[in-house]
């Protein structure tokens, strides 16, 4: 199957074509030149111009080395046969040098590309002015040192592309760990309420006959903790906005009125307009996660959640009067996904249990700065 021609590989865009400008100076030299100078000029550049090319279809290549030498002996033929002033093509072979990335071979080339260069001016400096010493004096030096420049430019660029590219891995490590968040969010809470309304269908199913205005109100208890399970699987799903601490308390107040158990706040209700969104959702999904286990496991009838502002922070203590969680189950009930979440907000959680229930602690700092009269994290 036939390869479609390309002049330049389309990569380096306009690149190459604005350098072939620069070539306009060899033609003028050559029109000058006569008899058997001007057919080995020609050659020459004709040579040149094919390595120029060359260059940018093997880089990377082991043949690029090649062609760079070749075009370093074009360049040595060309001021030494048709003008000194052709010295200046070597701009193009210093530009090409820079893009050894192996220091070895960088090194090499610039000492065998400095000799070259400096050739013509020693065997022709007999004919050259003081004035064109000193003209040729400056290029010859920016010449050598332009490689250093290309090669920095490029391994910023190589360092840059590699950044891109660690920046989109870690994108995606984001979306996989937010699928894995949200999945054990719906594990961890919509579980939980989906056997609470479980449990309750099967009451209901018991008291239609023997009680039916208690059956009517389960079901409306049921309709209610269902309306607030939907609300939450649409949060974590469609992750448009984080939950509030105001949404917490709210969810969590049905929560355990569903459960018959009695909730008592104290402390701060808000506003927490100062607190981070991202901070606001993590500790808004430990708190009904620990509601959550509440009413699942606790057998409590009575609930406390406090709120306070410590001198770096909020606290959030959660506390039941329910059969305590035992060692084995610390490690269990979400818990570990409490610890997860206060993590990424540099908070921490304490636990204390025995059997008269369980008393949970989370903390997470802010950083106070002056925004409208508030602290900001």
């Amino acid at each position: 199957m036939l390869q479609h021609f390309e002049i330049f590989p389309k990569r380096y865009g306009f690149y190459p074509y604005i350098w072939m400008i620069y070539l306009a100076m060899p033609i003028y030299y050559l029109w000058n030149a006569q008899g058997h100078e001007w057919y080995i000029g020609v050659t020459s550049f004709i040579v040149f111009i094919l390595t120029y090319r060359q260059l940018y279809m093997t880089s990377g290549t082991s043949l690029f080395s090649y062609w760079l030498s070749l075009q370093m002996l074009c360049v040595l033929v060309l001021s030494l046969v048709i003008d000194p002033n052709m010295f200046f093509l070597g701009f193009f072979t210093a530009n090409f040098i820079g893009w050894y990335t192996e220091k070895r071979q960088f090194r090499m080339f610039l000492v065998i590309f400095a000799i070259i260069q400096t050739i013509p001016i020693a065997l022709k400096i007999q004919y050259l002015s003081a004035y064109q010493l000193m003209f040729f004096a400056p290029f010859y030096l920016i010449m050598l040192a332009s490689p250093f420049g290309i090669r920095s430019m490029l391994d910023r660029q190589k360092l840059e592309a590699q950044l891109d590219e660690a920046q989109q891995h870690i994108k995606k490590l984001i979306k996989r760990e937010e699928r894995m968040r949200i999945a054990r969010d719906l594990h961890d809470t919509m579980g939980h309420t989906f056997s609470l309304i479980t449990l309750k269908s099967e009451l209901v199913a018991k008291l239609i006959v023997k009680n039916p205005e208690r059956a009517l109100q389960e079901a409306r208890e049921i309709e209610r903790t269902s309306r607030a399970a939907l609300r939450e699987v649409r949060q974590l799903v469609s992750d448009m906005r984080a939950i509030s601490m105001v949404e917490a308390l709210t969810d969590a107040k049905e929560m355990l009125k569903s459960a018959d158990i009695e909730l008592q706040l104290a402390g701060e209700q808000g506003p927490f307009h100062d607190v981070p969104d991202l901070t606001q959702n993590m500790a808004s999904l430990c708190l009904l996660e620990a509601v959550t286990n509440i009413v699942k496991h606790s057998k409590a009838t009575c609930c406390v959640i406090k709120l306070e502002r410590t001198h770096d922070g909020i606290s959030i203590r959660v506390k039941d009067n329910g059969n305590g969680i035992s060692p084995d189950e610390h490690q269990g009930n979400g818990l570990k996904g409490m610890s997860e979440r206060l993590n990424l907000i540099d908070g921490s959680l304490q636990i204390s249990s025995d059997s008269g229930g369980t008393h949970l602690v989370f903390s997470f700092p802010l950083i106070a700065t002056e925004h409208q009269g508030g602290i900001r994290a």
